[in-house]
């Protein structure tokens, strides 16, 4: 096995054995977090709607139910791009709600098209004026997705503040506000066949433990052969000999 005719084919089937090792450990290490991310949504729907304001540690709660009352800030609204409905391109509007506290929570709500909502100023025919009572669930700020996917801008010296956005950053958003935002937002709750804009809406969880169990065996099955098949090869060429 380690002669010298054979010690580069030996290296590279160590090599080849420890490496689906490595992936079988990788996938089974998925499957844990699936697993704590389900067991932490199906908890947080068991509990009751919380109502905001709250002293809690909100950054614990994603996906809970949650309540606020109070009135919207129009004025420092913003809207997030890359948003789809029906398969029709435009932007998620969000608004911060300021509570009973002094604080404001942002509000998730929901998809406007992007055709003639160029502007912050066209997004005002959408207000609603007065005290408004939301209901959603909870969602944790955003910074960037996956590897290499595109990042905010940085505003310029003449531009104080960002209109649109690529991701839900509460903690560059707050800093354009002129009082405390809540460390979390709210996704508002979807309204099936609503029409009037915007339109709410939540992403579809998928809940399930997903095909990794079956992917770590597979690389663990592969990590056997090969270790032990290779001896059995070379027993098998040397038997030829």
């Amino acid at each position: 096995m380690f002669s010298r005719s054979w010690l580069l084919t030996t290296l590279l089937v160590l090599g080849g054995s420890l490496l689906c090792v490595r992936l079988g450990i990788w996938q089974l290490g998925r499957l844990a977090q699936r697993r704590a991310f389900n067991a932490h949504v199906y908890a947080m729907r068991a509990l009751p709607a919380l109502r905001l304001p709250s002293s809690e540690d909100l950054t614990q709660m994603e996906w809970r139910a949650v309540r606020a009352e109070g009135t919207y800030d129009f004025e420092h609204q913003v809207a997030i791009r890359n948003q789809y409905h029906e398969d029709q391109y435009g932007y998620h509007l969000l608004t911060p709600l300021r509570l009973a506290d002094g604080r404001a929570v942002l509000v998730d709500r929901g998809w406007i098209p992007a055709e003639g909502n160029s502007q912050p100023a066209d997004w005002r025919r959408y207000d609603r004026e007065g005290t408004v009572a939301v209901s959603g669930v909870i969602r944790l700020s955003q910074s960037r997705g996956a590897f290499l996917g595109a990042a905010d801008p940085t505003p310029g010296p003449n531009q104080p503040r960002l209109d649109f956005w690529v991701y839900v950053n509460l903690e560059r958003i707050g800093a354009q506000l002129p009082y405390p935002l809540l460390a979390v937002y709210i996704q508002l709750d979807p309204e099936p066949g609503r029409r009037l804009l915007p339109i709410p809406g939540q992403p579809a969880l998928e809940l399930s433990e997903g095909p990794h169990l079956g992917y770590a065996v597979q690389w663990f099955t592969f990590a056997a052969l090969l270790t032990l098949g290779y001896p059995f090869y070379l027993r098998k060429q040397g038997a030829g000999q």
